[in-house]
């Protein structure tokens, strides 16, 4: 397999975990949306939020701008509005991953992060960063989930792989 079909794999697998995760938490009040519930970050709102706003970053980073932040107005989104920002930001992966090379994957990527440093790293490392980072507040959003009292969706990747063969 080449290294540029397992980006696309592992997009398709991040595209594929994040809607699963939605999914469970479309049966969530609004009450345990919001929720305070001590984690990395307080609410199964906030970790969305959260993920969206890092997705929206690293895609933004590949293609040359090194945003500051997220968009202020996103501090007041409700659900729906998250859920169709990120929708956007996943068609956006895939347009930028669709297309890439093996040696593409090796472009460096020159980037300012949040707290004003700058790096270059090999476009591949960020590729594959930002599907481990969704991964990880995935797993806090199950906690989340298992605090409330609901029950939780396997997003695993061998679980993806078993369902879609990969690539």
């Amino acid at each position: 397999m080449r290294r540029s079909d397992e980006i696309r794999d592992l997009y398709a697998f991040n595209r594929w975990a994040n809607r699963r995760m939605r999914g469970v938490l479309a049966v969530l009040s609004e009450e345990e949306f919001r929720s305070d519930l001590k984690s990395s970050y307080p609410s199964i709102r906030d970790t969305l939020l959260h993920i969206v706003a890092s997705e929206w970053v690293w895609v933004s980073r590949w293609q040359g701008t090194s945003p500051t932040g997220m968009p202020a107005a996103w501090n007041d989104y409700s659900r729906a509005q998250i859920d169709a920002q990120w929708a956007e930001i996943e068609m956006a992966h895939a347009r930028f991953v669709e297309p890439l090379t093996d040696d593409q994957l090796d472009r460096p990527v020159a980037y300012t992060n949040l707290r004003g440093e700058t790096f270059t790293q090999p476009l591949w490392q960020l590729l594959r960063h930002v599907v481990n980072h969704s991964t990880y507040h995935r797993g806090q959003l199950t906690t989340m989930l298992r605090q409330l009292g609901h029950g939780a969706v396997a997003t695993d990747l061998v679980l993806y792989f078993r369902t879609y063969g990969g690539e």
